[in-house]
């Protein structure tokens, strides 16, 4: 339903029920007559494109039980006095309103019949505008049985203060993504009758206490994502008798040790501990749970061979990727897992030795085995699987051709055989393939011409093969094609580029880089209005670039170099294309001034415009460049994201395209993936003039500088050592003069320097970071002296004692430094050293505590780090 709420409805005096939840209303305001309706007992407006500020009038409906206002992004309340009007409500929804300047608290305390409130993403914080126990004078406070806090910025201080207060009785709690922080709260063992509880995403430290076992009825537990750091043992004792409990979530945590007994908890179906320090998974530890339906443990520390599972009779899913396991699987291994679905035991050492001779128990619809060695030959049990959705076998050591059986796959639509030494010509399967979502075949040894097939798909991976031929069928696609990324880079594709683009504009990545494509980069090229990563690197692209490119305006990276495109660098690129982070036009033959609108790219985190014929003068305003201000890493990110409804079902990392791009770093070109760490400015090999802008020194988290070979003159700027995260500085190759900065010997990271072949003069400043370089960083600047050159002139000769007996010039001790000092010094280092390192290593107990401490320390550096920039890029979005 679209449109307006049409005052028609009037005529319903006697209306009892108005649902309108679910529909766009086109950001209309709630009609201020839906107050007159005396009799409504319930009023549903969820999810409806409603905004402005919700009517004062509400509150005339006296008899109303339930309202149902949330999910209305744009509503607006300052003032709720009018809540309290309803004193027959029991169910309240005022969810993603903003409610941080009313008494929230006050005015629901109010409401003595309330069962069921929802508040999440409100804006709530533990401010709260009375004290906090004038509250709970009243004697009729109301008593909870669901309550929805989640998506705020309550802190544990004065929330559960509170809380408790209201949820005696309490089904439903949850709290999840907050700030709450410290133990669990004892008050929550006195929840009897407590079902769900959802405390995820917060920062709650130390384990799950004792008090839990009182949780005679809950059914699902949600701890996720918060700092706990309790043996495994001992919490699933503290579980051990909640009999009733279902579902139990403690991933992203520190929890350490084995995995114990879970016998206890006969109606466990679901146990999430991944992303843990999961140590050891003997078969014996588990018991018999046949209960058990979902087993995550990826991402742990499991070390040693996989257990036979074939007590878990009722397991269907069963997730054991990057771990530490080895040595071989096996038919027996699975021999009673008839409900098995999906199967992750990717990113460990194991090898698959999975048989065709005999039927395996189970239909399986994921199979993850990456890293799983299973070559050289194509395994033929796979033809035993029928209902196969996602196929990962990448990194699996096969040097096979694609059997055809693998091709008539009915349901298949996530396929990756990528990083082996599968070979031959890929078939043209266009009839067969309709359903296929995801395609990787990259890194093999394919060959021949792309199957049109191929471009039908949502992702499309075939890098680093040798193909070859045009892609000019690409102009047959349908204009309803959903493909989202194409990567054929690193092949030996050839010929025009079409000029058809428009036929796929939901492209979000376009990779031909490496191949030999010759010609214009195409004008339709601009009709990819989604496009984030364009790559067309190394081949032999002339021409300029095409103004439609500014179309594309959500470009986050665009690397054309090495071609032979020539032309200005454009103006657009700094005035439309502002969401770049990755700018590289290297080795091409660009020519004319550096356009002053390139410093409206404040996301910038790479631009390399090196190995042109750019001329003039280097902008000054390059300062704006907020990103290389900045001096942590960059919070822009660099992956691009498949949505989710292109690919069902969710096919795990395969959805995501991470970038990389080819850099001169420190002398040598290097390709480099974790672009949010690198920063940095490459302007070398141009013919650039005039002197090195001040404003460079503010850029204090650029990592690489380069300027070298151009024609600038004047002096190295003096404050060069405030861009205190610099590795790499290459000013070679200029006709620089003046003195080196004594601000450059502060470069406490700075591990290339190359000053050579400029008129710098004076002496090298005095510090242990450029007396440490080799003396060919400062070749050719004649008039340049000290360490590691020569001395310069009047400087005292270096200390050096003459032997007068035998008149030879030799150093002598200077009477302390001595034999026996030495024998002292050694004696003392060894007594130390063997004290220390001898006691940990003759005392288990010492040893075991002294590492386990350091591991302790690094875990709870990376989770708590982990913590905060999810909660930080959560609020980003938010």
């Amino acid at each position: 339903m679209r449109g307006n709420v049409s005052p028609a409805l009037l005529e319903l005096q006697h209306l009892n029920y108005l649902y309108l939840s679910d529909n766009d209303f086109g950001g209309s305001h709630i009609p201020k007559f839906i107050g007159s309706f005396k009799n409504l007992r319930q009023l549903k407006l969820r999810d409806s494109n409603f905004t402005g500020d919700v009517p004062y009038e509400l509150g005339n409906l006296t008899n109303l039980q339930t309202l149902e206002l949330g999910g209305n992004i744009g509503l607006r309340i300052e003032n709720l006095e009018w809540l309290s009007r309803l004193s027959l409500l029991s169910y309240l929804d005022l969810s993603s309103i903003n409610l941080n300047k009313t008494k929230w608290l006050h005015e629901i305390t109010k409401l003595p019949l309330l069962k069921s409130l929802f508040l999440s993403n409100c804006q709530l914080s533990s401010t709260l505008p009375l004290p906090a126990f004038d509250i709970f004078a009243n004697s009729s406070l109301p008593s909870l049985d669901s309550l929805d806090l989640s998506i705020n910025d309550l802190t544990s201080n004065f929330s559960f203060q509170w809380l408790f207060n209201f949820t005696k009785s309490a089904i439903s709690i949850d709290v999840s993504r907050n700030q709450l922080d410290g133990p669990l709260p004892e008050a929550f063992g006195e929840l009897m009758f407590l079902q769900d509880l959802r405390l995820q995403e917060n920062m709650f430290h130390g384990g799950i206490p004792k008090f839990t076992r009182n949780f005679n009825h809950v059914r699902s537990i949600n701890m996720s994502y918060n700092l706990l750091n309790q043996p495994l043992v001992e919490l699933f004792q503290n579980l051990s008798e909640i009999t009733s409990l279902e579902y139990l979530d403690l991933s992203y945590n520190q929890l350490y040790g084995p995995l114990p007994d879970i016998t206890g908890l006969s109606s466990l179906k679901e146990l999430r501990l991944n992303n843990n320090q999961v140590k050891e998974f003997p078969p014996q530890s588990l018991g018999q749970p046949s209960s058990l339906v979902h087993l995550y443990l990826s991402n742990n520390q499991i070390k040693g061979s996989l257990p036979n599972l074939s007590v878990f009779w009722n397991l269907r899913g069963l997730y054991l990727g990057s771990n530490l396991l080895e040595g071989t699987i096996t038919d027996d291994h699975f021999a009673n897992l008839t409900q098995l679905k999906d199967l992750d035991l990717s990113f460990n050492n194991l090898s698959c030795n999975l048989t065709s001779d005999r039927l395996l128990p189970f239909q399986l619809e994921i199979v993850h085995l990456s890293h799983c060695n299973m070559g050289p030959h194509f395994p033929k049990w796979i033809q035993t699987q029928n209902s196969l959705l996602e196929l990962d076998i990448s990194f699996a050591s096969i040097s096979d051709t694609i059997p055809h059986w693998l091709w008539n796959m009915p349901h298949m639509i996530t396929f990756n055989i990528s990083h082996n030494l599968i070979g031959g010509r890929l078939p043209d399967l266009s009839s067969k393939i309709a359903l296929r979502r995801v395609i990787d075949l990259s890194h093999n040894n394919f060959s021949g011409p792309i199957p049109s097939f191929v471009f039908h798909s949502v992702e499309v991976r075939l890098s680093k093969n040798m193909l070859s031929g045009s892609i000019s069928h690409i102009c047959r696609i349908s204009s309803a094609s959903y493909i989202k990324i194409l990567d054929l880079s690193d092949n030996q594709l050839s010929g025009e580029l079409p000029e058809c683009w428009m036929n796929i504009n939901d492209l979000l990545v376009l990779n031909l880089g490496n191949n030999k494509f010759r010609g214009k980069i195409p004008f339709t090229l601009g009709a990819l209005y989604q496009l984030q990563t364009l790559h067309l690197r190394n081949n032999s692209l002339i021409g300029d670039l095409p103004s439609s490119l500014r179309n594309c305006t959500k470009l986050r990276m665009i690397d054309l170099g090495e071609n032979e495109l020539t032309g200005n660098i454009p103006t657009w690129i700094g005035t439309y294309l502002t969401s770049l982070t990755i700018v590289s036009l290297r080795f091409n033959k660009f020519h004319g001034n550096i356009p002053p609108t390139i410093c409206h790219l404040t996301n910038i985190q790479i631009l390399d415009l090196s190995r042109n014929n750019i001329s003039g003068k280097i902008p000054r305003c390059l300062n704006n460049f907020t990103s290389l201000v900045q001096r942590n890493g960059s919070t822009e990110s660099t992956e691009v994201m498949v949505p989710d409804d292109q690919i069902f079902p969710c096919a795990f990392n395969l959805h995501w395209y991470f970038d990389d791009i080819l850099v001169q770093w420190k002398g040598q070109e290097s390709q480099y993936g974790k672009l949010g760490l690198l920063k940095g400015i490459d302007l070398s090999s141009n013919n650039l003039v005039g002197t090195i802008p001040q404003e460079f020194s503010d850029l204090r988290g650029l990592v690489f500088l380069n300027l070298s070979i151009n024609h600038l003159t004047g002096n190295i700027i003096s404050e060069i050592g405030e861009m205190e995260m610099l590795e790499w500085l290459d000013l070679s190759r200029n006709q620089l003069s003046g003195n080196i900065p004594n601000s450059l010997a502060s470069l406490h990271f700075l591990s290339v320097l190359d000053l050579s072949y400029n008129n710098l003069t004076g002496m090298i400043p005095l510090g242990t970071q450029l007396q440490s370089f080799n003396s060919s960083v400062y070749a050719g600047n004649s008039k340049l002296c000290g360490l590691p050159l020569t001395k310069c002139p009047g400087d005292p000769p270096r200390p050096s004692v003459t032997n007068r007996s035998n008149g030879n010039n030799v150093e002598q001790d200077d009477g302390i430094v001595t034999r026996e000092f030495y024998i002292c010094m050694t004696v003392g280092f060894a007594t130390g050293f063997w004290a220390v390192v001898g006691t940990l290593f003759l005392k288990h107990s010492w040893r075991h505590s002294y590492f386990n401490f350091w591991n302790k320390i690094g875990d709870w550096i990376y989770v708590t780090t982990i913590l905060y920039m999810k909660r930080f890029k959560r609020k980003f979005h938010d």
